[in-house]
């Protein structure tokens, strides 16, 4: 926590300005990309006073597309996200685990080739936890959309990504870079196998001792500050 996760998120978005350094998307700087990038922060952040189906197209509509419209292009994923029959619900009335569902809705909605998901399941229960994994896998399987995932949970970390970086605290080094060459499609099973607990044990073995010494391992890299 405070390594400024939430701060590089918000460069990439480019809703604010690197002190030092630049970061390039397709040759461009977020800044001349505001709204090219989908982002989904902590909190769903669903408007209570809209239902379900009119919280996952309000993206759609600050674009300019007409709520009829909007409408018909949400509609057609409710079932693939999990969310058909509750489309004249309120937010107050969803679990959590149908929250994240409507909110990722919304960020895939948006039609960005990158989206930044900020601990989108953090708050969920084991179970609903699990569950939103094995889903985001299917619906990723079926649209590759580039995706920077933000966890504290190791085993979240490898079970979905390609790529897990693990950042110290102040002044925000990437401290490890981990590829995952695990096959694709993947299911819960795979946190068993032998290859999954070696990349696990990886990445705990700095994190351990960070706890124990009071500070991260940090390699020779420049610090983010200096990447950006």
């Amino acid at each position: 926590s405070g390594c400024g996760k939430s701060t590089l998120f918000n460069i990439i978005a480019g809703l604010i300005r690197p002190s030092g350094g630049k970061v390039l998307l397709d040759g461009r700087q977020p800044d001349e990309l505001l709204g090219s990038v989908g982002y989904m922060p902590q909190r769903d952040c669903l408007m209570p006073w809209r239902t379900v189906l009119d919280n996952t197209t309000l993206g759609l509509e600050l674009n300019g597309v007409r709520k009829k419209e909007a409408h018909k292009q949400a509609l057609a994923e409710f079932d693939r996200f999990g969310l058909a029959g509750f489309e004249k619900h309120w937010p107050a009335k969803l679990s959590g685990g149908m929250k994240q569902r409507a909110a990722l809705l919304r960020t895939f909605l948006a039609g960005r080739d990158v989206m930044l998901l900020d601990e989108p399941f953090g708050a969920l229960d084991a179970l609903t936890r699990g569950n939103m994994q094995e889903w985001l896998l299917d619906v990723w399987q079926e649209d590759r959309k580039t995706i920077l995932f933000v966890t504290h949970d190791v085993e979240e970390a490898i079970y979905l990504s390609d790529r897990v970086y693990v950042m110290s605290g102040r002044p925000g080094r990437v401290s490890l870079e981990v590829n995952v060459n695990l096959e694709r499609p993947r299911k819960a099973e795979v946190t068993m196998s032998p290859e999954f607990l070696l990349l696990k044990q990886k990445l705990l073995r700095p994190l351990e001792e960070a706890a124990a010494g009071g500070g991260l391992f940090v390699d020779d890299r420049p610090t983010l500050e200096e990447q950006i």
